[in-house]
């Protein structure tokens, strides 16, 4: 774990920088052993922590991984570990305020979601200038991927850009849509929501520049799973991203129904691809759950019947690995 912090930001406490705090994936010298990784209620896949990085090649690509809202890094640790096994550093952000590796979230990181992409343009800023990674790193290689609201963060940081007003009217038609209410991840109530967006003037503040690009050039590519406010974001900036984009879903996603996100990005975004995984929902992109899981978060960890988190898992990083290798030459 490295912890990053961005000097430009200040945390959601409004005590200290805002953290970045980041886990990080790498092919690894010949002869490291893994071992199991369990955080909290995921099997986090099996790596050999504080291995030393591979010799060759001489520079690696790098891919930025955006967890889903409430989550961590290691939720995603089943994509970032196939993709460090085909030669990529991959580095995942904790997302201040909004995920679960930190003490508590904050209501404000639920809310104010499209401060997201700067995370990552400041990460590639730490990771290049890192004495360890930044020499390493393929500058003209460098693409993202994420979850969720991860996936909305992986589109935004190619040139997506929303428009708040568009959310409001959206949402004063479509008020039981899961886009215009909090996650289930967030254990705040309404009157708490109403409070912070009535008082607190730092989320003011953003509300008034989040139709801002966050677009960061250094990005040549884009995977976004089962992401979230399609009718969210402007039909231009979707229609202007020149960078090659693959969107992957499940078809009884009810969190990010594919009608309202995936497929609207995939019918504005020029040249993207999409597939639409049967019978699969939107936690079944998590990592695979332990027995603690099971019990007390059935509905993050467990999958309908016939659906093999496992398999589904294989099968998008395969799918991931193929995207990367033929956009990022």
């Amino acid at each position: 774990m490295l912890h990053y912090e961005d000097a430009s930001r200040l945390d959601w406490a409004g005590s200290k920088a805002r953290p970045l705090a980041t886990t990080i994936w790498y092919p690894a010298q010949a002869g490291a052993v893994e071992k199991n990784w369990n955080v909290a209620i995921f099997k986090a896949g099996s790596n050999a922590m504080g291995a030393a990085l591979s010799t060759a090649p001489q520079k690696l690509p790098l891919i930025l991984l955006s967890h889903g809202t409430g989550g961590s890094a290691a939720s995603m640790a089943w994509l970032a570990e196939s993709l460090a096994a085909h030669g990529y550093i991959v580095a995942a952000v904790n997302h201040h305020g909004n995920t679960g590796y930190e003490d508590k979230t904050r209501l404000e990181g639920f809310v104010v979601w499209w401060d997201r992409p700067k995370d990552l343009s400041i990460l590639i800023d730490k990771l290049m200038a890192d004495p360890v990674f930044g020499s390493r790193i393929n500058a003209r290689r460098i693409a993202v991927a994420g979850f969720s609201i991860g996936g909305y963060t992986a589109l935004a940081s190619v040139g997506g850009r929303i428009s708040y007003a568009q959310w409001e009217e959206f949402c004063g038609k479509n008020g039981s849509n899961p886009n215009c209410k909090l996650p289930p991840e967030a254990k705040f109530s309404q009157a708490e929501l109403q409070t912070l967006l009535k008082e607190n003037q730092r989320v003011k503040d953003a509300i008034a520049v989040s139709g801002a690009s966050y677009s960061d050039v250094r990005i040549r590519a884009a995977y976004s799973i089962a992401p979230v406010m399609g009718r969210v974001m402007t039909k231009d900036s979707m229609t202007d991203i020149r960078v090659p984009v693959r969107i992957v879903v499940g078809a009884d996603d009810d969190q990010a129904i594919p009608e309202f996100n995936a497929q609207v990005y995939a019918a504005n975004i020029t040249g993207s691809t999409i597939q639409i995984l049967p019978a699969v929902t939107h936690y079944s992109f998590l990592a695979e759950c332990n027995t603690l899981g099971k019990i007390v978060a059935s509905q993050v960890c467990v999958d309908p019947a016939g659906v093999d988190r496992s398999v589904i898992h294989r099968q998008v990083a395969a799918d991931a690995l193929k995207f990367f290798a033929d956009n990022l030459r």
